[in-house]
C-alpha cells in the first residue's frame, strides 16, 4: 500500500512488478494502479516465473503490458524498459498533438458562433432602430431576460445564451411593411393580421442553425407573444406549453415596451410597469417570471439606469 501511495503521489514512467510480493501480489498491485485516473496508461512490466501462463492471462487483464522471466538479464531489462518509455513518449506526443488540434477547431469553432451572433445582433438592432429610433432599449431588454433568467435559478450558461437570444425575438418584423410596423395609431383587423405574422417569420429565418443560441432564438421568436392564459399568438399555448426562454422574454418584452416612449404613448414610470405585470401574473404572463423580476428590483433600477436613453 506504501508502494501504491507512492505511486499515486508523484510521476511514474515505467512500473516492474514482481508477481510474488508480500501482502499484496502484482496482479493485485496492478488492478489497483489502474484504478487512479493519471495512471491508466502507465507501462507495467510484470516479473514472473517460467510456466506461468494463466498468470500471465491474468496480468494482461489487470492490464500489464509486457513480462520478464527470472532469472532477469540486465541487457534485456533495459531493451523491453527503453521500448516501452519510447511509446510512453510517442503516445504522450500524440496526445499533446490531438488536445492542440482540438483546442485549435473549439477556438475556430467560437469565433464562428462569435461572428454570427453578433452579425444576427446587429441585424436585430437594425430591426429595433427602425420600429424605435434606437437600439438602447434592445440591449436593456435583453438584461432585464438575463436577470429574470437568473432570479428563477437557471445555470449561468442558460442565462447567457437567453440574454443572447433574447434581442432576436422580433426578427420577423423585418418583413412587416413599414406603413403597418410604423403606424402611430391603433392597428385595423387587417393590419394586426399581417402584425401577428412576424413571430412565425422570424422562426423561419432563425431555425435549421446548429448554434444553440440562435435555435433559442427561433423558439424565443416564434412564442414570445403567446400568453399564459392562452390568449396570445400564433398558437394559443398555455401555461408552460410555452417554453421558459418566450415566457422569460414575453415578460422582459413587455416590461421594456412599457418604459419605452412611442408615437402613440409616454413611456411608463418603472413602478407602474411593475404593478401592470403584476396585475397580470397568472393572466398574460408567467407568475414565476413577474415574480422573479420583482425579486431582482435592485439590479433592475441598475439596468434601467445603464440603458435609460
Amino acid at each position: 500500500l506504501d508502494a501504491l501511495a507512492w505511486c499515486e503521489a508523484g510521476r511514474v514512467d515505467l512500473l516492474l512488478l514482481d508477481y510474488r510480493m508480500p501482502g499484496m501480489d502484482g496482479l493485485e498491485f496492478a488492478r489497483r494502479l489502474r484504478r487512479l485516473p493519471s495512471h491508466r496508461d502507465i507501462p507495467i512490466i510484470l516479473i514472473t516465473i517460467v510456466g506461468d501462463e494463466p498468470i500471465r492471462q491474468a496480468a494482461l487483464e489487470a492490464g500489464v503490458i509486457d513480462f520478464l522471466v527470472k532469472p532477469i538479464r540486465p541487457r534485456e531489462l533495459r531493451a523491453r524498459c527503453a521500448n516501452l518509455l519510447q511509446l510512453r513518449q510517442q503516445s504522450e506526443s500524440v496526445k499533446q498533438r490531438a488536445l492542440s488540434l482540438e483546442q485549435r477547431l473549439l477556438a475556430s469553432m467560437n469565433e464562428v458562433e462569435e461572428r454570427e451572433r453578433e452579425t444576427l445582433s446587429r441585424l436585430a438592432r437594425a430591426i429595433e432602430y427602425r420600429d424605435s429610433g434606437t437600439s438602447a432599449f434592445l440591449e436593456r431588454m435583453s438584461h432585464v431576460a438575463g436577470l429574470i433568467a437568473e432570479q428563477l435559478g437557471l445555470s449561468e450558461e442558460e442565462v447567457r445564451i437567453i440574454e443572447m437570444a433574447a434581442p432576436l425575438h422580433d426578427m420577423g418584423k423585418i418583413a412587416i411593411p413599414d406603413a403597418v410596423l410604423l403606424k402611430p395609431g391603433k392597428l385595423t383587423d387587417d393590419e394586426m393580421s399581417i402584425m401577428k405574422r412576424h413571430p412565425r417569420i422570424g422562426y423561419e429565418l432563425l431555425s435549421g442553425s446548429q448554434n444553440r443560441f440562435i435555435q433559442v432564438g427561433a423558439l424565443i421568436a416564434l412564442r414570445h407573444h403567446e400568453r399564459y392564459d392562452g390568449t396570445g399568438y400564433p398558437d394559443g399555448l398555455v401555461g408552460e406549453a410555452i417554453p421558459l426562454e418566450a415566457r422569460i422574454v414575453a415578460v422582459a418584452d413587455v416590461f421594456d415596451a412599457l418604459l419605452s416612449p412611442r408615437p402613440y404613448k409616454e413611456a411608463w414610470t418603472m413602478d407602474a410597469a411593475l404593478a401592470y405585470l403584476y396585475a397580470q401574473r397568472g393572466r398574460l404572463f408567467d407568475p414565476r417570471c413577474v415574480d422573479a423580476l420583482l425579486r431582482g428590483r435592485a439590479q433592475l433600477d441598475q439596468i434601467c439606469g445603464e440603458f435609460s436613453t
